[in-house]
C-alpha cells in the first residue's frame, strides 16, 4: 500500500479556540490510483492534502507512507521525504522567473544531491515527458500559461516520486488549456504515475478514478466512479 492514514486527528489553536481539522480519517490510496479529494471551504481537505504531502503532522493518528510511518517524523526527515516520495503542482505554478524551464525542472534534483550530468539527464527527459522538448531554454516569461503549467508537472516528475499531488492544478488557466493539463494528467496515471488531484470543482474531480469527499474534518464520500470518455 502507498499510502495508509489510521486514525487521523489534526486540531489547531486559534486564540482561546480549538479547530478540529480532521476528525479519525482512514484513508488507504494504493500505487497508480488517480484520486480527487473534494471538499468546500473549510471541510479539511486542504489539511488532509498538507498530511498526505508531508507539509503538516498530524495531532494522533498514524500516517505510513511506502510503509514508513512519516507520523512523527522531524521537519528535516519530512523535506526529505518531500524531496523524493512526492511532485508537488500548485495552481500559481512557483516557477523562477529569471531560470530557463530546464534549471527549474532541475530545482529538486539539485537540492537532494544529484550530480549535475544526471540531474540534466533527468530534467531534459521530465520535460520531452510533458511535450516541452523544444521549450527547455525558455523561461517563464516566454511561455504560455499551459506551458508554465507543464514546466511545474516536469518538476514535480523530476524525482520520479511515488506521488504526484495537484492543487488546484488548473485554477489559473482557461478551460481549454487546463483540459490539456488533465488530459496530461490522464496519460501519466496510465503510464503508471499515482495521482492525487485536489479541486472543489466537480469536472475537474470526474477525471479521477476515486473520488474522496471531506466535510466537516470527515470522509462523507470516498467511490469509484466512471472515467471522463472522449
Amino acid at each position: 500500500m502507498l499510502i495508509e492514514l489510521e486514525k487521523i486527528e489534526k486540531t489547531y489553536v486559534r486564540g482561546m479556540e480549538e479547530v478540529n481539522a480532521l476528525q479519525g480519517v482512514d484513508l488507504d490510496i494504493d500505487q497508480n490510483e488517480y484520486v480527487a479529494i473534494m471538499g468546500p471551504s473549510g471541510s479539511g481537505k486542504s489539511t488532509l492534502m498538507n498530511i498526505i504531502g508531508c507539509l503538516d503532522t498530524p495531532t494522533s493518528g498514524t500516517y505510513r507512507l511506502v510503509g514508513t510511518d512519516v507520523s512523527d517524523m522531524n521537519a528535516n526527515e519530512l523535506a526529505d521525504v518531500r524531496n523524493q516520495q512526492i511532485g508537488f503542482v500548485f495552481q500559481t505554478f512557483n516557477l523562477l522567473p529569471r531560470a530557463t524551464a530546464l534549471h527549474n525542472v532541475e530545482l529538486p534534483l539539485l537540492y537532494g544531491g544529484t550530480r549535475r550530468r544526471l540531474r540534466r539527464e533527468r530534467a531534459e527527459e521530465a520535460l520531452e515527458r510533458v511535450g516541452l522538448g523544444d521549450r527547455m531554454d525558455h523561461r517563464p516569461a516566454e511561455l504560455s500559461g499551459g506551458q508554465r503549467q507543464r514546466v511545474a508537472i516536469a518538476r514535480a516528475l523530476a524525482n520520479r516520486p511515488s506521488i504526484l499531488l495537484a492543487d488546484e492544478p488548473t485554477g489559473n488557466l482557461d478551460s481549454r488549456t487546463g483540459d490539456e493539463i488533465l488530459e496530461l494528467f490522464d496519460a501519466l496515471q496510465a503510464e503508471g504515475n499515482t495521482v492525487i488531484l485536489v479541486t472543489h470543482e466537480p469536472d475537474i474531480a470526474r477525471h479521477a478514478h476515486r473520488m474522496i469527499r471531506i466535510l466537516d474534518g470527515k470522509i462523507d464520500l470516498d467511490q469509484r466512479q466512471t472515467q471522463i470518455q472522449d
